[in-house]
């Protein structure tokens, strides 16, 4: 099954009736994108404090929330450019959030590797983001590549819950998406530079 597949199957069967039942709760696409960050950042302080397995699940819990705010907004007609960018910086947060959790994490536990590791995939996920972000500005769709924000958070919600249980896990997943994130941005780099030459 293919990522098209995938959208479409998470399309009709969970997003569509999440967003009625949000909507019936009266929550706004503004408010839910907020709920999910609020739970992004307690996912983070639960890692922190080395509650790995809970912060996964936390984690796991907002960024299921994450996925309606846009289909709450084009389901009600509230689609606006300031949720755009609310939503988009939100993402930025609760994924340096997370992230910052995790390096706190490996600081009490004295895991240089493990410190060095959770900066580095930092820093190639904002290159990724940064990437798009600036493609977007010159009217370029650039949404390839082969570890996207939705890959990352999956990945990274999965492996702080095995954490619990398996030290490796954590590190495992953050090298991962410290080489895919940063391959995935040289990607998005020379599908711009394409995309720019054949509009010349």
């Amino acid at each position: 099954m293919n990522r098209s597949s995938v959208r479409q199957a998470l399309s009709s069967y969970v997003e569509a009736p999440g967003a009625r039942l949000l909507i019936r709760l009266g929550l706004s696409p503004n408010g839910i994108t907020l709920v999910g960050l609020a739970g992004a950042g307690g996912a983070a302080l639960l890692v922190s404090q080395s509650l790995l397995a809970w912060g996964g699940l936390a984690l796991i819990a907002a960024s299921a929330l994450d996925m309606f705010d846009g289909v709450v907004a084009r389901a009600t007609g509230r689609v606006s450019k300031f949720g755009g960018l609310l939503d988009s910086v939100a993402d930025r947060i609760s994924e340096a959030a997370v992230l910052t959790g995790i390096l706190a994490h490996f600081l009490r536990e004295s895991d240089d590797t493990g410190a060095l590791l959770a900066v580095a995939a930092m820093a190639t996920s904002f290159m990724v983001s940064y990437v798009r972000a600036r493609a977007s500005g010159l009217n370029v769709d650039c949404e390839v590549g082969v570890l996207t924000r939705v890959e990352r958070v999956v990945l990274l919600s999965a492996c702080l819950v095995v954490g619990e249980w398996w030290a490796m896990a954590i590190p495992l997943a953050l090298g991962i998406i410290a080489v895919l994130a940063a391959i995935t941005a040289v990607q998005r780099i020379r599908h711009v530079r394409n995309e720019l030459h054949r509009l010349g």
